[in-house]
């Protein structure tokens, strides 16, 4: 029989099995509920995001009318940064759902400000929340193993098997015709609701093209796998108990086992590791003599090494200085946390070769800019901005200027992906 004879003929067969129309109304269903839950949660943060930016500036702004020097306007001003989610964020979440995406800073000690973060809602740290990335991952494997793992087992057991093999002639394409139509139908009723979101929030076509590209060949995988368990002459029970085993080794067990090896290879401080030594540095500079946090400043900044403190008076030039100081304090310790988080994430990719899930999963997120790289170039934008506000501030600390509300409109303002001020 020709192609498009034995195409018809498939297609015809599998439009009359309702078990299969029974798998596509889920796999549509809860493809167009993981994307409209992305959707969804894209909307709310862009909304709280543009809330904080309208009434950020109104808040810092009450707040100078009441200063009368650069020190108090430094000190009571709080300053938004964020990272807006991407226009794909809304199929892959990644670690927007661990990581915080926005902070109010001030221009005290940064990294304590940073690592010091709300506790996340149990639930989704937890279970994770189901985006459209999860569910290509870990979810449609399942349904496809349960589609294609009795593809010969039930034809035998209808004793239809060998009459259809001598029937057919080429055996091993039809069994390949059958399994590629019905994993072809799982992977468009995927796709579609995630080409429409992508629609919906102005995404890049190229962004969700690639995406529909990687879970093609990641179905194409998943098939070729049930399509070759399958052909094995034994019961369907014991061709699906193999494919969920493999399943459960690659998707459960292997990044699991990799995860506890990898943590252990490779050991980070932890955030509150910094935050506590940073306090410490911070809150025992009240006892020290001056001079020795001044030092401690002026390693990093000698171009006001010239400035006359004042004695026996609260001075701001030294309290700013010993704020900043608890950053340096900090330094080596935040760089290997960030470091070692970095490693290991290098390490977990190159294991997710392994771990078909994981790897798909990290790419999706990669593409949505939900990656820890994303989490990190945000949380390096914001270190480069509180760079930015201690030049606008150093100067008029150290110079004695006198003390101008009109000159903070000179603020620099956070811009997203700009590594100082905008």
């Amino acid at each position: 029989m020709s192609i498009p004879g034995a195409l018809r003929r498939e297609v015809r067969f599998s439009s009359r099995d309702p078990v299969l129309w029974l798998w596509l109304a889920l796999v549509l269903g809860l493809s167009a509920m993981s994307v409209a839950f992305g959707l969804a949660e894209v909307e709310r943060q862009n909304e709280t995001i543009q809330k904080l930016i309208d009434g950020d500036r109104h808040d810092r702004l009450a707040q100078y009318d009441k200063q009368e020097s650069w020190g108090s306007a430094a000190y009571y001003s709080f300053h938004l940064t964020y990272d807006p989610p991407s226009d794909f964020a809304y199929a892959a979440m990644g670690q927007r759902d661990a990581q915080p995406w926005m902070h109010r800073i001030r221009m005290l000690a940064l990294e304590g400000q940073i690592h010091e973060r709300d506790v996340a809602n149990p639930s989704i740290a937890l279970i994770g929340r189901f985006d459209f990335a999860f569910l290509a991952a870990f979810v449609i494997p399942l349904v496809l193993i349960l589609l294609l793992y009795d593809l010969r087992a039930r034809e035998r057991i209808a004793g239809r098997h060998d009459w259809l093999e001598a029937t057919v002639g080429q055996p091993t394409s039809f069994w390949l015709l059958r399994a590629s139509l019905r994993a072809g139908a799982v992977f468009v009723t995927l796709v579609v609701p995630v080409i429409i979101g992508g629609m919906v929030a102005g995404a890049s076509p190229a962004k969700w093209f690639v995406a529909t590209l990687g879970v093609f060949a990641y179905v194409a995988l998943w098939t070729m796998a049930c399509f070759f368990v399958s052909s094995w002459r034994r019961p369907g029970s014991v061709i699906m108990l193999a494919l969920i085993a493999i399943w459960v080794a690659i998707a459960v067990i292997v990044p699991a086992g990799a995860r506890l090896a990898i943590d252990r290879l490779v050991p980070i401080p932890t955030g509150a590791d910094i935050l506590l030594l940073q306090r410490e540095t911070v809150n025992d500079a009240w006892d020290l003599p001056r001079e020795v946090t001044m030092a401690a400043f002026f390693e990093r900044h000698p171009e006001w090494s010239e400035y006359q403190p004042v004695e026996g008076s609260f001075e701001w030039q030294w309290y700013y200085a010993f704020q900043q100081v608890g950053d340096q304090r900090t330094e080596q310790l935040s760089t290997a946390y960030r470091d070692g988080r970095l490693r290991r994430d290098h390490m977990a990719a190159w294991v997710s070769i392994l771990a078909l899930p994981s790897l798909l999963e990290r790419f999706l997120q990669s593409l949505a800019d939900t990656d820890l790289r994303a989490f990190f170039e945000y949380e390096e934008g914001v270190r480069g901005y509180h760079a930015a506000l201690r030049d606008f501030y150093y100067p008029k600390f150290f110079r004695n200027e006198a003390f101008d509300r009109t000159l903070l409109e000179d603020l620099p303002s956070f811009k997203p992906g700009n590594p100082g001020m905008g």
